[in-house]
């Protein structure tokens, strides 16, 4: 079990959410745990999931907290972040989290002041405890609290830390973004089976279960590289060989690494707007 320390959660929406509930999951305390959001849905809801403590102060949260959980909108932390600066004191005794795609560590320190952040890039099947999260710790971040932040994460599905801030946005690119490629692929191959005449029930059932098959069929063989995981189900001459021309034809990888790019390049520009 990790280290019970307090946390809070600045911002009680759908992702902060699920952390809170795999973090309960694994065996943390909720009296160690507060949300503190202006919404009275957002904390009545997180109220009846949980049981945790909440508030309308991020300051009086804060204040509380031996880790700070930045779980609000791109586009309002500044203010929320300047707003915590103006009423809160003893910043860089806590360490920071955020959850929030494009906003940079240098923002941060620009913001808050030189204090430890860890900057995550997490994905929407960590509503399921099935995310995918990328890490970069800040230089102030003690070595104890990089493993918290690890484990913090972890509750909610695997996790990866990179070496260089520049990478979140690959992880972005990779993971971040990447469950929408994945139903975009599936709803093509959905409308292609209704075309050649399955109905729609036929269709999504025997989408979905080929995608999560397929998937677990990749961590069930961790020493097979995908390539060969390909070409044992493709048999010479056969219908998938076909299929697999097709893409090849249509030049598929190209598309696919021109979207990921466009991605992190996107990634890469909203650090300059946050």
């Amino acid at each position: 079990m990790m280290e019970q320390k307090k946390i809070a959660f600045i911002g009680a929406g759908n992702m902060a959410s699920s952390i809170i509930g795999g973090l309960i999951q694994t065996g943390y305390d909720k009296a160690n745990i507060i949300a503190s959001d202006p919404s009275d849905e957002n904390r009545a809801k997180i109220t009846a999931s949980f049981a945790i403590k909440t508030e309308t102060d991020n300051a009086a949260a804060i204040a509380w907290a031996d880790v700070v959980v930045l779980a609000v909108k791109p586009q309002i932390m500044a203010a929320v972040c300047e707003d915590i600066a103006a009423r809160s004191a003893q910043l860089e005794q806590k360490l920071w989290v955020s959850i929030a795609a494009g906003v940079s560590i240098e923002r941060f320190h620009g913001l808050l002041g030189s204090v430890p952040v860890v900057r995550t890039m997490p994905n929407t099947p960590a509503l399921l405890g099935q995310g995918a999260t990328g890490l970069f710790a800040s230089e102030q971040v003690s070595s104890s609290d990089k493993t918290f932040a690890g484990e913090l994460m972890s509750a909610v599905g695997v996790t990866t830390w990179v070496e260089q801030e520049a990478q979140i946005n690959a992880v972005t690119a990779a993971s971040g973004s990447g469950p929408a490629y994945f139903f975009l692929f599936m709803e093509a191959m959905q409308q292609a089976a209704l075309e050649l005449g399955l109905n729609e029930q036929q269709a999504r059932a025997l989408v979905q279960q080929t995608a999560l098959g397929s998937a677990q069929m990749v961590i069930n063989n961790p020493d097979l590289d995908l390539a060969t995981l390909r070409a044992n189900v493709t048999s010479k001459g056969g219908t998938t060989a076909e299929a697999i021309r097709t893409f090849m034809e249509q030049d598929l990888s190209t598309t696919v690494k021109q979207a990921m790019t466009a991605a992190a390049d996107r990634g890469a520009e909203m650090e300059k707007l946050f």
